[in-house]
């Protein structure tokens, strides 16, 4: 059974109350990306992971999205440097929930 929980985020500059399916529905929907092999990798650790995450690792979550797909998956893949700070810790969850060496 998932967790339950609300989260307040920030959208178009207005603030919005989501509970916690609709939530994971948005991240569900948004984790389907144009390339396959992100598909096999964000998919199964939304479906799994994403409603123990905290708030703040949701919330980065949420804004990894807004990446390049190929970006996302070369640090996922440890292939390049995560060039921003904030990322670092939600592209370690995904890591760590595909067991992809660190």
């Amino acid at each position: 059974m998932r967790k339950a929980y609300t989260t307040t985020f920030s959208a178009r500059g207005r603030r919005c109350l989501m509970d916690q399916r609709e939530e994971w529905n948005r991240a569900k929907w948004a984790s389907r990306r144009g390339l396959l092999e992100l598909d096999l990798l964000l998919s199964p650790f939304v479906a799994e992971a994403f409603s123990d995450l905290s708030d703040d690792l949701r919330a980065d979550y949420r804004e990894l999205l807004f990446q390049d797909d190929q970006d996302l998956l070369e640090w996922i893949m440890g292939r390049a440097d995560i060039t921003n700070v904030r990322f670092l810790d939600i592209v370690d969850s995904i890591r760590r929930f595909h067991r992809i060496p660190l």
